[in-house]
């Protein structure tokens, strides 16, 4: 059986991509990359999905681009004094599950062309991390609707405590698949995403 890719987006920063990337990780015993690390470098993401995931089978793929500030990636290589070049950010190769996790939203841009919708394949599955604030359903519906709109295969996790009002409307308006939602728990640990997972696996296709 061919190996699927998952792309993980989000509808802004801090809305759970990471906590989200672990959780399918561990749910599909998959392989991990995140392509492009702005900030945070010596606990970057990579190692927080690694410290979160129970299985043996997962491997943890460097990053292309492994930038020193916290900004957006265009911003953060111009500081570095690097161009980044989609050339370079090269799918890894596996015969296991992928998990691929984007930097911020669709539309973050990578150099003065280019944005991390650019990474995605059109085989790869994107799953959203939609999280409630004031406006998070306008970005959500973007979002979804951007993904639908360039042919993809499209769900939803939501993320945070329930706000059915805008879980509903976000449902009924983008009619993709909803994985489910994590909650806005008081830690996340290596048990807690192994639970998450258990609840996911059966709905991820």
């Amino acid at each position: 059986m061919k190996n699927k890719i998952y792309f993980v987006t989000g509808i802004s920063t801090d809305v759970g991509k990471t906590i989200a990337s672990a959780i399918l990780t561990e749910a599909l015993k998959a392989d991990y990359w995140k392509p492009v690390q702005a900030g945070e470098l010596e606990y970057c993401d990579t190692k927080k999905v690694e410290g979160l995931v129970s299985n043996s089978k997962s491997k943890f793929h460097p990053n292309s681009y492994a930038l020193n500030t916290p900004m957006s990636p265009h911003a953060a290589a111009d500081i570095d004094g690097v161009s980044i070049d989609l050339k370079t950010i090269i799918t890894p190769k596996t015969v296991n599950n992928l998990v691929i996790e984007g930097a911020g939203g669709l539309l973050v841009p990578l150099n003065n062309t280019q944005t991390i919708l650019d990474i995605m394949q059109p085989h790869y599955k994107v799953i959203v991390i939609s999280r409630h604030y004031l406006g998070s359903i306008n970005h959500t519906l973007l979002t979804v609707n951007l993904l639908k709109a360039k042919g993809f295969d499209v769900s939803i996790i939501f993320s945070g405590n329930e706000h059915k009002t805008t879980e509903n409307i976000i449902t009924e308006m983008t009619q993709v698949p909803v994985i489910g939602r994590i909650n806005e728990e008081p830690y996340f640990d290596k048990n807690v995403v192994k639970e998450y997972a258990e609840l996911f696996k059966n709905k991820l296709k």
